[in-house]
Parts: structure tokens; sequence; C-alpha cells
């Protein structure tokens, strides 16, 4: 299975650039193939503009878009990475997601809502987060991001298999952050594929 791991964080020794690091070792040990695009190192631009309305009407995407979206086509798994920021994703990530999973590229909603465009994939998130874990559901933060994303956003994009691990704790202990490795890391050797 080759993975393709989207990454997001501008500190190359972030925890989450630890964590991304950690989930391909783990995949690569599985015999997985693996591909980074780490969006930050790479300057991608995160703005809808016109062109990315025009490439949607014409069907010919912006370059850049089209380099992303050549990667998802090689990957029979997605996994993304990137800290929980304000509750939602940082805006280089949601801007990612705007702009390549584009309307008539990933979905169709004038043909049917429901279904994605895309071959079916394994879709994996592994999102470090400050916030305890009884905080996030007490208030119910984790549903709702649940909700937006898992059954919301990444609904469209084929990913058959969605995980949701939110990285609860990762400003803690050494210890603790030794526990969130290890998880992102068992991750990458368990991964499923999407059938």
């Amino acid at each position: 299975m080759h993975v393709l791991t989207i990454l997001d964080h501008p500190n190359p020794t972030s925890f989450s650039a630890a964590i991304a690091q950690r989930f391909i070792a783990g995949a690569e040990a599985a015999g997985h193939s693996t591909e980074l695009a780490d969006l930050n190192a790479e300057g991608f631009d995160p703005r809808w503009s016109m062109a990315d309305i025009e490439g949607d009407d014409s069907g010919l995407a912006p370059p850049d878009v089209l380099r992303e979206q050549t990667r998802i086509a090689r990957a029979d798994a997605v996994c993304f990475v990137f800290p929980l920021f304000w509750w939602g994703m940082p805006a280089l990530t949601k801007g990612w997601v705007d702009r390549v999973w584009s309307w008539g590229w990933a979905y169709d909603q004038l043909d049917d809502p429901e279904v994605s465009l895309q071959r079916p994939r394994t879709g994996l998130f592994l999102v470090p987060a400050g916030a305890r874990s009884d905080e996030m559901e007490d208030k119910g933060y984790l549903a709702a991001i649940e909700t937006a994303w898992m059954a919301g956003t990444f609904g469209y994009f084929g990913f058959v298999r969605r995980d949701l691990k939110v990285l609860n704790g990762s400003k803690g202990s050494a210890a603790r952050r030794d526990r969130l490795l290890d998880t992102a890391y068992q991750s990458g050797v368990t991964l499923a594929g999407p059938v």
C-alpha cells in the first residue's frame, strides 16, 4: 500500500513533525511505501483564488493543485498530521483541503452529493492536542470535530475508512509524549487498507 502523509506545522522540529516521522516509520516497518507532503516546507499556498474557480470550471487545476492531486492519486491511504488549532484545522491544512479536494475532482454535489469521485482510500488523522481528553469530551469538542471532519468534510473524499486520533496531552510530560509517539508508530504498523 502507498501511504501519503500530509504534515502541517511551520517548525520542522515540532511535536507534529515528530508524530509524522514516527507514523511514517511504522508504515514502512509494515512494508508500505510512503510519501511526505510537508505543506510549510514546500510553500503550499492555501489561498483559494479565481484560478481555482476557473480550474473547477475548465477542469484544468492550477499547477500546484495538480501536483497535490497527483500525489493523492498514487496513495491508497492518506494520513493528516496537524495540531489541533482553535478546535479546528490550522489555516494551511484547511486551505489545502479547500483547493486540492476540488469540486469535479473529489466530489460532484449535483449528480450525487453522498458519493466521492475518488477511489476508496483509508483516511487517518493524527492530531496532537494540548487539551485533556476529558475536557474535550465533557464540553462536546470531540463530538463536534468528529461530526465536522469525519461525517462532513472528509466524508466526500472516498475515505471508506476514517480514523481520528486526537493525541491529547501533547504538551505534557516526556513520558506522555513518548506514549503518543508510540501511538503514531503503531498507527503506521497497523494501518488498514481501504477494502
